[in-house]
């Protein structure tokens, strides 16, 4: 039998570290303004664009129509998106921030990037671009477009 290797010999390991550390601390931000890590991913990606169908929304984000549909709700009863009828379909439906969440947007940008500020400032600026350079790389290589919600 050969030697099992030890957890920390992985870069997976590595990674969920660092990632479980910045996203734990990312939504505890969030929560201050009364939103999930999912529910400001859903706004920034509705934020500067039209008045956006559910099914755009779901391919642009990589999630599910489901998905989509959950955190649209949860984010119409908080005041923060409206639904509005497709002038072309009206069995169809777009969604669209409200002027409280178009206002909340800027708020949470802030919090990302003081959380990222945070965590990244220990690296130089050129093991920052690095780091993201080869976690963009890994991530078009793998094929991987979902939106990480938490």
């Amino acid at each position: 039998m050969g030697s099992i290797s030890d957890l920390t010999d992985h870069t997976g390991f590595w990674m969920r570290m660092v990632s479980n550390a910045v996203s734990q601390d990312f939504a505890r931000k969030v929560a201050t303004e009364g939103v999930t890590v999912a529910e400001w991913s859903f706004m920034r990606a509705l934020y500067e664009q039209p008045p956006t169908p559910p099914s755009v929304l779901a391919e642009r984000m990589g999630l599910t129509r489901g998905a989509i549909s959950k955190l649209a709700d949860r984010l119409l009863a908080k005041g923060l998106i409206a639904r509005t009828e497709d002038p072309q379909d009206k069995r169809a439906h777009r969604l669209t921030l409200t002027a409280d969440g178009r206002s909340k947007v800027p708020v949470l940008a802030a919090l990302a990037d003081a959380n990222d500020a945070a965590y990244f400032s220990v690296l130089s600026t050129g093991e920052h671009h690095a780091l993201n350079r080869l976690l963009k790389v890994l991530a078009e290589r793998r094929g991987l477009k979902t939106v990480p919600l938490d």
